[in-house]
């Protein structure tokens, strides 16, 4: 199996025995986005005015139109005429912005807190641009300039009513008077050619360039801009969701659990003696536990692991008690008699508890053995009275190699030697049963309440 399939089919057993943990996150983000829309990020609404520059422009002048366009002055020109309480120039400069599109038209966008705020914002702005841009292009002329146009047009007017009395006055026959008539004439209308051009070239193409037009109102916007409400609330439970499945992940692959038989052994410092089946229970025949905390790890459905592979289908009750039956045999082929064991199961760890009730009914009264469950935060075990030893049963993947080590560290203080570890793994049984055979929940039920009661007294 490759490690691109072993990574899916890890993430689907992320997704089969966490989901209600993983729903729960993903709606704690879906919280949180809304919290950030309402406290960090507000709906925010934009829209645009256009206006349109009428002429020939170059891509030069079109940028600069667009520096104007954002400049403090028209900003605070706009900011002036608003008049919106507490909102300055300063304060609006963060909420427009302007492109050149094609076309020779300069977009003008503005952003508010309400659609109506947005249009009225974009409005102005274009408003004020058009005025400052005209007032610059040709509304506040050098008066040096203009007093010289005012000059040139009143050549023109002179030179129209010369040419005018000349002409009336010039006489149609070839004298030489008259030669010099027409040839003065012709050289006042050059004259007044050279004039016009000067004119022209003293303002080129300004009344054009500076009859900038405002191509209607913004469109009031109907949806607030990105990042949206309900974008941040759906950001927010996608990015707790897949938190949740890295973290997972993370800690899968930073586990110090020992997985494999050998490395249980070794954490123990004893011998294997074998792996038993334990029939996998139905989340309706769990023994339910007490407490807060217990509640919400089972609502949560923490309560189980994830790591650890889909139990594999066994065979019938016989093939597992031959199990259980062989890890007695080599406990006898081990250990001299009178053969008297603790088995010591972790606390919390159903599966071996499960286990040892078997074992106990397997093994009869050779060797004897008596179950203690032992906390794994402060292990302690009972000091050694008549056994020879302790037998650790635990299910693979449950404890941490330190863990195991206290236990073992455990038992040695209590005076028991660890002679053997079993481990134990769940597995799926078959939907039929052979009559009148018990089934393994009574069976470790029976096991489990009778040597419970014999070890209280």
């Amino acid at each position: 199996m490759s490690d691109d399939t072993i990574r899916l089919v890890t993430i689907g057993r992320i997704l089969r025995r966490r989901w209600r943990l993983l729903a729960v996150l993903a709606v704690v983000g879906a919280l949180f986005g809304y919290g950030t829309s309402v406290l960090l990020l507000p709906p925010r609404y934009t829209t645009a005015a256009s206006v349109l520059l009428p002429g020939q422009w170059e891509e030069r002048e079109l940028l600069t139109q667009v520096d104007i366009a954002t400049s403090s002055a028209v900003v605070d020109r706009a900011a002036a005429t608003l008049g919106w309480k507490g909102v300055s120039g300063t304060d609006l400069r963060d909420q427009v912005s302007a492109k050149a599109d094609d076309g020779n038209i300069i977009k003008i966008s503005g952003t508010a807190d309400t659609p109506e705020r947005a249009q009225r914002l974009s409005d102005q702005m274009a408003q004020q641009f058009v005025t400052f841009a005209v007032r610059i292009a040709g509304g506040s002329i050098d008066p040096a300039a203009a007093a010289e146009t005012e000059s040139l047009r009143k050549q023109v007017a002179d030179t129209n009513r010369r040419i005018t009395d000349l002409a009336n006055a010039a006489d149609p026959g070839q004298t030489v008077e008259s030669v010099q008539a027409r040839t003065e004439l012709e050289g006042l209308r050059t004259a007044l050619q050279d004039a016009m051009k000067k004119l022209e070239e003293a303002n080129p193409a300004t009344t054009n360039k500076a009859s900038m037009v405002v191509m209607g109102p913004a469109p009031r916007p109907t949806g607030a801009a990105a990042p949206t409400r309900m974008q941040l609330i759906v950001g927010g439970a996608l990015l707790f969701f897949l938190l949740a499945v890295i973290g997972h992940l993370a800690a899968a692959r930073v586990s110090r659990r020992p997985r494999t038989e050998p490395e249980i052994a070794a954490a123990l410092g004893s011998a294997f003696l074998g792996t038993v089946d334990v029939p996998g229970e139905r989340r309706g025949h769990r023994p339910e536990s007490r407490g807060p905390r217990s509640r919400i790890r089972r609502l949560l459905g923490v309560d189980t692991r994830w790591d650890i592979p889909t139990p594999q289908r066994s065979g019938d009750e016989a093939d597992r008690r031959i199990r259980y039956r062989r890890v007695c045999a080599r406990l006898r082929d081990q250990l001299p008699p009178p053969r008297r064991l603790l088995v010591v199961v972790p606390e919390g760890d159903e599966v071996a508890r499960r286990a040892a009730g078997q074992l106990v009914a397997e093994a009869t009264s050779d060797p004897l053995l008596r179950v203690v469950e032992v906390s794994v935060d402060r292990p302690v075990v009972p000091d050694r009275d008549t056994e020879s030893g302790a037998l650790v049963v635990l299910s693979a993947g449950s404890r941490t190699a330190e863990e195991l080590a206290d236990i073992a560290e455990a038992c040695a203080d209590g005076g028991h030697e660890v002679v053997g570890v079993v481990v134990a793994g769940t597995v799926r049984t078959r939907p039929t049963r052979t009559a009148g055979r018990p089934s393994d929940e009574a069976t470790l039920a029976l096991a489990v309440h009778g040597h419970a009661t014999g070890g209280s007294a």
